[in-house]
């Protein structure tokens, strides 16, 4: 299994920055440090992934659903490494309408003559559907390519979501 998961007294560092071209959606935040003191649930997906759309995009809607804004964000992005020319903001829009996604996306920003995003380059994504989850000190507790089961992940989120926010 490609998880990486930190104990909770681990120092590890702060999650890197995002680098998004645009946002889509209502409320996207404006950094991730603004988001410290919750958890911060990063679903990387592309509109044409099959595991993406069955799977990954349901799940981040249901987490979305199951924990107050207060302690857990759930925050999309759209990190296209293969079919750029048919997965632009337009087409984006469209796919967020259709399938009803309540949390901001953010469009992994292109690097020039590359065909791997700026983002999905700086955490090592190896391809989608990838989660990353932050803990509340803003640092990266979980990254995992592939699928998760919803049970193990809702546990895992829970336990996150019990820490105190001043204790992290």
């Amino acid at each position: 299994m490609t998880t990486r998961q930190n104990a909770p007294t681990d120092r590890a560092e702060l999650a890197p920055a995002l680098q998004v071209s645009q946002w889509l959606g209502a409320n996207p935040p404006a950094s991730l440090a603004e988001l410290r003191g919750r958890v911060v649930v990063l679903h990387a997906f592309q509109m044409l992934c099959p595991a993406c759309v069955s799977h990954g995009i349901p799940q981040a809607i249901k987490i979305h659903q199951a924990f107050a804004r207060e302690d857990l964000v759930v925050l999309g992005l759209h990190t296209v490494f293969e079919h750029h020319a048919v997965m632009g903001p337009a087409a984006l829009q469209v796919f967020m309408h259709e399938y009803r996604v309540p949390f901001p996306v953010g469009i992994d920003m292109a690097v020039p003559g590359q065909a791997i995003p700026q983002t999905m380059q700086t955490y090592g994504f190896r391809g989608t559907p990838s989660l990353v989850v932050i803990d509340r000190r803003g640092a990266v507790a979980l990254s995992h390519f592939g699928m998760l089961d919803d049970l193990q992940l809702g546990a895992f989120l829970g336990q996150l979501v019990a820490q105190p926010a001043e204790s992290t």
